[in-house]
């Protein structure tokens, strides 16, 4: 039996023909279970939110912590003291009644997302998978996993790299000497979860391409035509969310990003080469039928 059967008899034993409310019932579960598994991950987070707040969310506000430390080794290493950051010049308040509460479930719930992404996708793709093609299936095999560590790669570098730089640029920011920077807790976990979650999806750049590439958008020749192009757009992001003065943080958020682009490049080259791999078999395959 060939490749393609062994695929065709999979496909036909996990999903036979339904209806179009069969489908938005399959839909239904899958994102019932998707959800539940945030829900429980998210309890387990809010038994546990002190410490989450104390360790993680507070921790890129203080000096001692690891990205500022880096910084200060690779100041002393090229010259540049202005590299390391010694204070951070803002205090937390609270100015709502409930807003300690609220912004320990908000914690939570941001927690459960994080740690239930890899289950909450992979039950998305389970309703997704069956409807592929043979040739879509195989092309997309390790989706989860690929997916899954692309997404931790972007939370871990926006937690490490561009929330503190971020957080350092607007704490020490001041138009005058007299004003004193006073963040609410609400908007301080609002800066933490957006720039970490955002950088989570940013990361999925290849992912989106590939899909984009597979569809027939997005083409290699078409990213290495407009590379310099998204490089200005990725420098102009960098510089946005790093102190505008300070070139080394620059491009430690920077060198990431362009990294991305020209992985994304290789992934669409990859699919082109099978596109054009399965029409020439198809081709084949017809001419010795005639």
């Amino acid at each position: 039996m060939s490749l393609d059967q062994d695929f065709e008899k999979e496909s036909e034993e996990e999903g036979q023909e339904m209806t179009f409310l069969q489908h938005l019932e399959e839909l239904r579960w899958h994102v019932i279970r998707a959800v539940g598994s945030i829900l429980v991950f998210a309890i387990i987070a809010y038994i546990y939110v002190k410490d989450i707040y104390r360790l993680v969310i507070i921790a890129p506000g203080d000096p001692s912590f690891w990205t500022y430390r880096m910084m200060c080794k690779l100041g002393d290493a090229v010259g540049a003291e202005g590299l390391c950051i010694k204070a951070l010049n803002f205090k937390i308040q609270v100015f709502g009644v409930g807003e300690q509460f609220t912004m320990g479930l908000t914690t939570a719930i941001i927690t459960g997302l994080i740690f239930a992404f890899p289950y909450a996708f992979w039950e998305i793709w389970r309703f997704v998978k069956p409807g592929l093609r043979p040739s879509e299936r195989r092309a997309a095999r390790g989706a989860v996993f690929y997916v899954t560590f692309l997404f931790f790669s972007g939370v871990f570098f926006g937690y490490y790299i561009v929330t503190p730089l971020a957080l350092n640029f607007l704490a020490n920011y001041q138009l005058d000497e007299s004003i004193i920077n006073e963040f609410s807790l609400a908007s301080y976990i609002s800066l933490v979860a957006t720039l970490t979650l955002a950088c989570g999806i940013a990361f999925q750049l290849p992912i989106v391409v590939f899909v984009l590439s597979r569809v027939g958008i997005l083409t290699p020749s078409f990213m290495r035509e407009y590379r310099r192009h998204s490089w200005i757009v990725i420098l102009i992001v960098a510089a946005i969310i790093t102190p505008s003065p300070d070139i080394y943080s620059q491009i430690l958020v920077a060198l990431p990003l362009m990294f991305l682009y020209e992985v994304s490049i290789v992934v669409s080259g990859r699919v082109e080469k099978a596109k054009l791999a399965e029409e020439k078999a198809l081709r084949d395959s017809g001419n010795s039928f005639s």
